[in-house]
């Protein structure tokens, strides 16, 4: 049976695709992934539900935030883990539901952010570096950068060392480590040039949030690999 996955980049394509802020449709978003889909039967039942939805925002129950979260590469999702964040650890970031009984796809991207910073970070170093540049939860429009803008920006930086070539992986005078580091830097600039109305004196803060996010990314697909060859050794 065929395993389907996203990339981050995909996951926050397809949350554009349905919170109505992307010209593209969810079905021009799981193109990227997995091309044409011929039989949706076939596809996660998570998937099957956006894809039949109306028009207009959708809204995600925990459990979908789940089955949704676990179609990302390198991540693990378990339930209990997400109800106990947004219930203590998390809960001033993520909020109620605000559609109903059920979660925006703002907050989906902001559990997704939470999934991912949490590779290196304990949650009170992730609620310090997430309230510099969100406001307040019940608000988006207050926001510095919206979560799911964020969460395309920095899988774009992503997805570009793990799914596309680089231009050179060592420089001359650098390490293979240093040069991806200072890749990561330049990149996150340049993404941070897409976001508009940006006041001068919060550019640095979303730019340094944008990196840390990256790296954390970035360690926890060792840490994932890591895992992989530690079960190969021992099977």
């Amino acid at each position: 049976m065929e395993t389907f996955k996203l990339t981050r980049k995909n996951m926050a394509d397809l949350l554009l695709s349905l919170n109505g802020t992307s010209s593209r449709t969810p079905h021009h978003a799981l193109y990227d992934a997995w091309g044409n889909i011929h039989n949706e039967d076939e596809l996660p039942p998570i998937i099957q539900k956006i894809l039949k939805s109306a028009k207009g925002e959708i809204g995600f129950s925990l459990n979908e935030i789940v089955s949704l979260g676990n179609l990302i590469e390198f991540t693990n999702f378990p339930q209990s883990t997400v109800q106990n964040w947004v219930k203590r650890d998390v809960r001033g970031l993520i909020g109620s539901p605000q559609l109903g009984k059920k979660y925006t796809t703002e907050q989906a991207a902001m559990l997704f952010i939470v999934e991912d910073l949490k590779a290196t970070l304990d949650f009170e170093s992730i609620r310090k570096i997430l309230t510099l540049v969100f406001n307040n939860i019940e608000d988006r429009t207050d926001d510095i950068v919206n979560p799911t803008d964020l969460y395309l920006a920095y899988a774009s930086v992503f997805d570009q060392i793990h799914h596309q070539s680089l231009p050179s992986i060592k420089s001359a005078d650098g390490s293979v480590n240093e040069h991806i580091d200072g890749f990561i830097k330049e990149e996150c600039r340049v993404m941070l040039e897409t976001f508009d109305g940006i006041a001068e004196e919060n550019l640095t803060k979303v730019l340094n949030v944008m990196i840390v996010s990256v790296l954390t990314v970035q360690a926890g697909f060792y840490h994932a690999v890591t895992k992989k060859y530690v079960m190969d050794a021992l099977s």
